[in-house]
């Protein structure tokens, strides 16, 4: 049975024992405090100095045995291939919170894969005739590295577009793949000859210019309700042994939408093997609610339907991340549906308004935390009953940040003012959302918000705790 030694802070230990206790895991396990008081504090130089090599086990009456792997706190900085190397085992860092521990270790034993996905993301400038070059290009990059795998230029009605051709030529120089949609038949042949590999969109009556061009035509109904010309438009081109993809229109919210989903559903039950494409974009643009849900749900059903394109737009402002969150939920539905699990547990990144798990730690779990706490530091938590702030001088709690400000005593201190304004909101935000809080960190909105990834290998500036007053930001 595999061995692992946790390594903590005196703060910490008692809670992660709990955790692990009552885990009931299938290893068995030690906790060593290192000495130091913070167990977020702790960095891959101090393991190095504080804890022997090789790593033995310090069970009390039990013979010194070699541990199977050790396991550091989340946000242990440093470099943790060198310890795996200086230590001759495993060496990683677990979650940020203790709480997690479990989800963890569950993750481990089933690893997700989210490289794979079926669906392709068509995502449109929809204003294009009115940028230059220039900004088609610079619009194309951005959506290209939020999972964009097709960048479709949208016409605009009477409305001329003369740089077509070189736009689409300078998207193709980029290495992109490019759609060119219009309700103009002369436009569709230009852009077919400019080498755009894919026009939207023909209907039975326009199907001529596929005759014309190499592109690939997506295939849509005279009408939306007219189920049977997309029948004949997919049956003239699977005669002709063309590639194409077959839309039969996905209307919005409340004019249609349900109806419109069963057209796509009979679709493929005629047509069991086109490729599909559904216009997600109809919906996500044109409701206006949080996006990360209804791209959660659409691209579910296009699983479902085993679709191979959506179409999708960032026009309005609350959909402007509608790009990357189609990319993340076409990874996690793909991810569940090839696993024949419900889509939990795979990924957080479309929760970006709530957390699952929002609060780890109870208000007894946070009161004890404080009754050890023996310096002037403010330690801010989050449980379900409100905002907890608690020092060597007391445990304050309230649920507006601003009733716990004449309880801080920093009249006099504004740096310090200053810091504890701005934790305390993050704090009555995370709060009242349900989210996830953790002092001296941004709250986490999931694909919601531009966030580097945190590379912990590398050393980073003081905090806003430890930074002194005169110190560059």
């Amino acid at each position: 049975m595999e061995h692992i030694v946790f390594l903590t802070g005196r703060l910490a230990q008692p809670s992660l024992e709990r955790v692990l206790a009552g885990m009931e895991p299938p290893f068995t396990w030690e906790v060593r405090e290192i000495g130091l008081q913070v167990a977020g504090l702790m960095t891959a130089d101090m393991v190095r100095r504080r804890v022997a090599a090789p790593v033995l086990t310090q069970a009390e009456g039990e013979e010194p045995r070699r541990a199977d792997r050790l396991l550091l706190p989340g946000r242990c900085r440093g470099d943790v291939a060198a310890l795996q190397a200086h230590y001759g085992i495993p060496v990683q860092r677990g979650p940020e919170e203790l709480k997690d521990l479990p989800a963890f270790f569950n993750r481990q034993s089933k690893p997700v894969d989210l490289s794979s996905y079926r669906v392709a993301i068509f995502a449109e400038i929809v204003d294009a005739p009115r940028l230059d070059v220039a900004g088609i290009v610079e619009r194309a990059r951005g959506y290209a590295a939020d999972g964009a795998d097709v960048i479709d230029l949208g016409g605009l009605p009477a409305t001329p577009f003369p740089h077509l051709e070189d736009s689409i030529r300078a998207l193709k120089a980029e290495g992109l793949k490019v759609s060119f949609d219009s309700l103009d038949a002369a436009e569709l042949l230009r852009g077919g000859r400019a080498g755009a590999d894919y026009l939207l969109s023909l209907n039975i009556d326009t199907l001529w210019i596929a005759d014309e061009v190499p592109s690939t035509p997506v295939l849509i109904p005279k009408t939306p309700q007219d189920e049977e010309s997309l029948a004949q438009a997919i049956a003239a081109m699977q005669r002709k042994g063309r590639r194409f993809l077959a839309d039969a229109i996905l209307d919005p919210l409340p004019f249609g939408f349900t109806r419109s989903v069963c057209r796509y559903q009979r679709l493929r039950d005629r047509f069991p093997d086109v490729d599909i494409l559904v216009g997600v974009g109809n919906v996500t643009e044109l409701t206006e609610a949080d996006t990360s849900g209804m791209n959660a749900l659409l691209l579910g059903m296009c699983e479902e339907l085993q679709a191979s394109a959506i179409l999708t737009t960032q026009v309005s402002a609350h959909a402007r991340r509608a790009v990357r969150e189609a990319d993340v939920a076409r990874r996690l539905m793909h991810a569940a549906h090839g696993s024949q699990s419900l889509a939990k547990g795979f990924t957080d990144e479309l929760l970006t308004v709530h957390a699952k798990r929002p609060y780890p730690d109870t208000p007894q779990e946070i009161a004890q935390n404080a009754a050890g706490v023996r310096d002037p530091n403010f330690r801010v938590q989050v449980a379900a009953d409100g905002l907890h702030v608690y020092n060597r001088d007391g445990h304050r709690l309230a649920q507006d940040a601003f009733a716990l400000w004449p309880q801080l005593h920093l009249d006099n201190d504004a740096a310090h003012a200053f810091y504890m304004g701005v934790e305390l909101a993050r704090a009555e935000i995370a709060w009242r959302l349900g989210k996830r809080y953790v002092q001296d960190q941004p709250l986490d909105w999931g694909c919601a918000v531009e966030r580097p990834r945190e590379a912990l290998d590398a050393w980073c500036a003081p905090g806003p705790t430890l930074r002194k007053k005169d110190d560059p930001a």
